[in-house]
């Protein structure tokens, strides 16, 4: 496969820029998305140094939008309105910290045919592109993959959404998909079949942008991330699968802690075949971190 980076779902320090670049490095992370789903939390200026020091320490930034920031809404008015400022917000802060795409959520069914929620969430997100073109923010968007059996979000919704809109990319996430399959993706060719889905749609040199932990579900429908090794989803066969294509790959842990972390590190870099990512960033970390104290000193 192409290259590889992985990554926290979470900046590890708000600190200030060079105190999270420091940690990401110390951790042997090559990835890390900027964690928006509660609150905005990063300024412009915090956004641009922050992104100043991730290229120069070979770290991929992605942001993931509010949870409320998602398309297809069935009624025009606050909540849509909302929604589209806080997409066209995050699009700007990716835009300053030159992040890699806007991960958002696909939303729900509201009561209406599975087509016709994807109409919705087609037209929306054209009349947001516009916008966005605009302003100079016109970045790419990842729609994520869901864990919620009987709405919006399937692969196959997610494929089709990203069919029709260019610049919206899959967002793979497995875990998600070991729920609502119950437990499905154990072996190799499970995750292969949705890394093809996923390569059909994506332009050429995009990269995979995946999301994984262990997962607890119920019912076909996702409960709660677990740390790695309690649930029955592993990294191995998604690390055996991503060699099978000739694209780089993005991979950020939602795994509840550290240690899980390090784990599904570890594993994914083995079965892929190359040397663990702490090993790989050791020398970049020391000679990025020099700089980053004598910047900002």
């Amino acid at each position: 496969m192409a290259e590889l980076h992985y990554g926290p779902a979470r900046v590890p320090s708000r600190d200030s820029p060079e105190a999270a670049i420091e940690l990401l490095q110390e951790r042997g992370f090559t990835a890390c998305e900027i964690d928006f789903e509660g609150k905005f939390w990063m300024g412009y200026p915090w956004a641009e140094r922050f992104g100043e020091l991730a290229r120069d320490a070979g770290i991929v930034l992605s942001v993931h939008a509010p949870i409320a920031g998602f398309m297809g809404h069935a009624e025009r008015g606050k909540k849509l309105n909302m929604a589209v400022g806080m997409l066209d917000h995050s699009a700007g802060i990716a835009k300053a910290c030159g992040a890699e795409v806007v991960v958002f959520h696909p939303g729900f069914l509201l009561g209406r045919e599975r087509e016709a929620a994807i109409d919705s969430v087609v037209e929306q997100l054209g009349e947001l592109r516009r916008r966005l073109e605009e302003k100079d923010r016109a970045v790419p968007f990842g729609v994520e993959i869901m864990g919620r059996v009987r709405e919006l979000g399937t692969a196959e919704d997610v494929f089709a959404i990203s069919s029709r809109c260019s610049w919206v990319r899959p967002v793979l996430d497995f875990a998600h998909l070991h729920a609502v399959t119950d437990g499905g993706f154990t072996e190799t060719p499970a995750f292969a079949a949705i890394l093809a889905g996923a390569d059909q749609v994506l332009e050429p040199a995009a990269p995979f942008h995946i999301h994984f932990s262990d997962i607890a579900f119920a019912n076909r429908n996702e409960t709660k991330h677990l740390p790695y090794g309690e649930g029955t989803l592993r990294v191995r066969p998604l690390g055996e699968a991503l060699t099978k294509f000739d694209r780089p790959a993005t991979v950020i842990t939602e795994s509840p802690d550290l240690e899980s972390d390090e784990a599904i590190r570890e594993e994914l870099y083995a079965a892929v075949g190359t040397r663990s990512a702490s090993r790989a960033s050791s020398a970049a970390a020391s000679a990025s971190r020099s700089r980053a104290r004598k910047n900002s000193a």
